[in-house]
């Protein structure tokens, strides 16, 4: 379980403040995935960073009682001079995993071949968006996070044998993936909710948020 109780969260950007949550609440149990829908700018990736725990709260309390993935496409636990092998090995130890597996299984995935062994910070972005999503799927967490969909990667293998595992994952574990395109969330989402001004609007279906994220990005 996820859980957000009285959460608030808010930047100043220079000339006023920038709300992202002000006093929400709402809980994601196993087995029930979930959309969220919010226009760009109105703090998506800040939200589901916060639920992966790279940010922190203003006020209120966020509980995690499962294992939870970092972002997908998030590069902030990986090192740049340190080869897709070298950190393969790294995160898995960090989780307690065998680090043999998690190598192969990235190597297998990713289809980098000798680029494996090379340090990241000579990747192309598609290139590093398929080693970060081959190491959240090897790595088997509870709930999934994935900002904006799949990765920005034009390679048609990649994405096929990430997009048949991803599905068969949503099987077994929950995904939460935030989008400002519906179409994006119709694959993986069961339920769904709307961003707006501060307070998350929950629905039972994403049928039921789009009509409010329609009524509100396209004007009364």
């Amino acid at each position: 379980m996820l859980e957000f109780e009285n959460v608030s969260k808010s930047f100043w950007t220079g000339t006023r403040r920038k709300v992202i949550l002000d006093r929400v609440s709402f809980r994601i149990e196993l087995g029930k995935s979930m959309g969220i829908l919010a226009p760009n700018g109105t703090g998506k990736t800040t939200l589901i960073n916060m639920m992966a725990g790279l940010e922190k709260p203003d006020e209120g309390h966020i509980r995690r009682s499962c294992r939870i993935s970092f972002p997908l496409g998030f590069m902030g636990g990986v090192v740049s001079r340190m080869s897709a092998m070298e950190n393969s090995r790294y995160i898995a130890r960090m989780y307690g995993l065998d680090p043999d597996y998690v190598e192969a299984y990235c190597r297998w995935l990713c289809g980098l071949e000798e680029y494996f062994d090379q340090p990241l910070g000579t990747y192309s972005s598609g290139m590093k968006a398929r080693f970060t999503f081959a190491l959240m799927l090897a790595l088997d967490f509870d709930i999934y996070l994935i900002d904006e969909g799949m990765p920005g990667t034009t390679d048609v293998e990649f994405n096929r044998k990430a997009g048949e595992i991803l599905e068969e994952r949503l099987r077994t574990t929950t995904i939460v993936i935030v989008s400002h395109d519906p179409r994006i969330l119709e694959k993986f989402a069961h339920s769904a909710a709307v961003l707006k001004n501060g307070q998350l609007y929950m629905f039972d279906t994403l049928e039921e948020a789009k009509q409010l994220y329609d009524y509100e990005t396209q004007g009364r």
